[in-house]
Parts: C-alpha cells; structure tokens; sequence
C-alpha cells in the first residue's frame, strides 16, 4: 500500500462546506456560457435515474445550479452533438457506470477504461447471455445504425422489469464491455451505437491503464468535491478503497485535516488557492445531486440526515417519496416532498429547520413551480404545524 503524506493544511468544519459547495457549484456566480455542458464537465458525472416528479434527475441537477434553464436545452446539451447530420458529429456525453448510470463527458472515455476491462473479465452475471444473442446486435447495430433496445427486438421478454430479453441482455453486455455506446436518450430509452462510429477516434483508441484511469478519476473527484474523505472521493466514481489508496498520492490532491471530520482527507489544490466567496444558491435539491448523494458525507458537512424513501413502503416513511432537501445560504434548512396537479405544484410535506427557513422554501417552491409550468403552489402539511401558516403567506406573497 502507497504510504501517505502528512496533512498539510488545516480547515475548519466551515471551511471545508465552503469549498465544497463552491466545487459543485452552488457558491459563486455560475459560467452562465458554458451552460448545462460546463455543469457536466465541472461535475465529472451526473447521475440518471426513472423517478420523475418536478422533472427526472438529470435535469434538477443544471436547474440547481443555473435556474430555470429550459428543459429541451438541457436534453440537447446532454445529447445533441457538433455538428449533427455530419461525418464530423462529435458527441458531448456518453452514457456509462460511474456513482451509478450517469451521464459523462465524452472526454472521459478512455478513463473508464478500467471498469470495461472489469467487465469483461466479471466471470458472474446477473441475465444468463443467450448463445448468439451479443453477436446479432452488434451485426445488426452494424447494418442498421442506431437503434433502442425496442428496435433490436425487445427490451423484456415478459411484463416484469427485470425479466430482460436476449438482445437487451446482449446490447447491455456489450454497453458493459464498450463495444456499444449510449450517446443519446430518446424518450428516456437508450440508443446504442457502435462504440467505433460514435466516440471520436482520438478518444476511442486512447486506451490507459489502469493506473492512469485511476489517477484521472481521483482527482476529478477531488476537484468536483473540492474536499473529501478517502470514502467522499472513492464513492464518486464507485471506486474501490483500495483503488484510491494505489494511487492518491500521485493524483495532484493535497493532504488536509478538517475539523470534526477525524478521519484524513484529501483537497484539490485550486481550491485551497482563494477563499470561497460569492452568492448562494437557494434551490430544491434532486435526491440524486452529487452535492448530497453520499449519506455520511451530507451529515458530516451539513449535518443532515438525507435519505431517498421512493423505495420505503409508505407507512415507513417520514419525509415522504420523493423529499428535496432545500439549499439556502449554503445551508440545508429543510425538505419538500413535490408533486404536480394540473398547474399547481403541491408540497405534499414540508419539513423547515425552524421559523428562519420559511422564505427560503418558499423562494425555491416558486421558482421551481415556474420552471415546470405550474402557476400556484399549493402546501398540504407541514411537520411543524405552526409553520404552515406563515409559509402559505409567503407563498401567496411571492405568487401575487
């Protein structure tokens, strides 16, 4: 195992949230140019998930950042290329396993060698591969273009959400192995292509090894925390411990001590350079933002308690389907649980952190019912019953 530096450099508990918060950009005045495409690229990865509520995840997430961006701009910075129609059309983004499904700048490509070499030697799988099955898609993708899972014979062989069908066993496999590639949704349905025909020659014959995947990932990890834990960096990419340990030393994080943490971490240089200052973005958060979506490290910083409860059965759950953590003054000062009626977006359950956090709801209540559409807010409880009332009143205020 790499022997570690000693800490250098020490940060104070308020420190560490502020770096981190300005690293995933929610201090500071955002690159309003570079757009949805500079949000992805400062984060490294944003994750995908089926849940939609105010709208899926890998919209909330340049909404946060950048307010209310269209909704189709988002779409076509994720997946419309330069130059599309064209010998020279050059995705922005690619589809792959990183903190989970995310979507990815395409010039990581090469760095996620690792994990499609992983693949390929995985001896155990989860859908038994159909004999045949993996060489019919690719000939197919081959002589017909880019085709969903649909298109290549079925996504499922019955109802069930799991019961995948052969072409959709193989089309993932090769997704796995990189043969194929995701570089576009279509009505939230992959299309896969050829790996060849789609990722720019450049980046598709760069194949590093591991330890340079590895050493490029930790400090884009490091650089999108701003601050971390060994745990914070390896979760962002879904990397092993061990991993991590291999190759920190060598990946351009400086060793620091933050206060309360007890345990060491790790900075990216840049952040360190000036003090974080700037506006606060005041938002409803996806439960699947990168700034909130590793439990241990939301409570550390923020001390939050954050868990997603789509998946509790509802007599179990506290703060409801869908909660969004409210961000204010770089705090978390509450929750809401959203729904849509029509053109109300209904807070089905709000949590505040007390009377002081009833403007901030309200103000991110608002600005995203107008991002969606929806033109009244409506409040159905509030834990603290005494809160509904004051909270309605600033809603009404701000919606007059």
């Amino acid at each position: 195992m790499t022997t570690l530096p000693r800490p250098v450099t020490d940060l104070s508990a308020d420190e560490a949230r502020r770096i981190a918060l300005r690293a995933q950009g929610f201090l500071g005045s955002p690159d309003r140019r570079a757009g949805v495409r500079g949000v992805l690229r400062h984060l490294g990865a944003v994750q995908l998930d089926t849940i939609s509520v105010l709208a899926r995840s890998h919209e909330l997430i340049p909404y946060a950042r950048l307010g209310a961006v269209g909704r189709g701009v988002v779409e076509d910075a994720y997946w419309k290329p330069t130059s599309p129609g064209t010998a020279a059309a050059r995705p922005h983004a690619f589809e792959y396993w990183s903190h989970a499904a995310c979507i990815l700048p395409v010039e990581e490509w090469p760095h996620f060698a690792f994990r499609r070499r992983a693949y390929r030697d995985r001896p155990h799988w989860g859908h038994e591969l159909p004999e045949g099955a993996y060489d019919q898609v690719i000939k197919q993708l081959r002589a017909e273009g880019p085709l969903t899972a649909t298109e290549l014979g079925g996504a499922k062989r019955t109802s069930e959400w799991w019961d995948w069908s052969g072409a959709k066993v193989a089309v993932e496999r090769a997704l796995m192995y990189g043969e194929v590639v995701c570089v576009e949704r279509r009505g939230w349905k992959r299309v896969y292509d050829l790996a060849e025909r789609a990722i720019p020659d450049d980046l598709l014959h760069d194949e590093l090894d591991d330890a340079e995947c590895l050493r490029r990932l930790v400090r884009l990890a490091g650089q999108s925390l701003g601050v971390g834990t060994r745990a914070d960096i390896a979760d962002y990419h879904r990397l092993k411990a061990e991993q991590v340990d291999a190759v920190i030393a060598d990946s351009g994080l400086v060793p620091v001590t933050v206060e309360g943490w007890g345990k060491p971490a790790w900075a990216d240089p840049e952040a360190l350079t000036t003090p974080p200052r700037g506006r606060h973005r005041t938002t409803l958060l996806s439960p699947f933002d990168s700034l909130i979506w590793e439990r241990a490290r939301t409570e550390r910083i923020f001390g939050f308690t954050h868990r997603l409860e789509a998946y509790v059965p509802k007599p179990k759950r506290v703060y409801g389907y869908f909660a969004m953590p409210v961000l204010s003054g770089g705090h978390l000062v509450g929750r809401v649980d959203p729904a849509r009626e029509g053109r109300t977006l209904v807070a089905r359950q709000v949590t505040l952190d007390g009377p002081k956090a009833v403007p901030a709801v309200a103000q991110a209540l608002v600005e995203a019912a107008s991002w969606v559409g929806s033109t009244d807010v409506r409040v159905e409880r509030v834990d603290t019953p005494d809160l509904h009332a004051p909270l309605t009143g600033e809603l009404a205020r701000l919606l007059a």
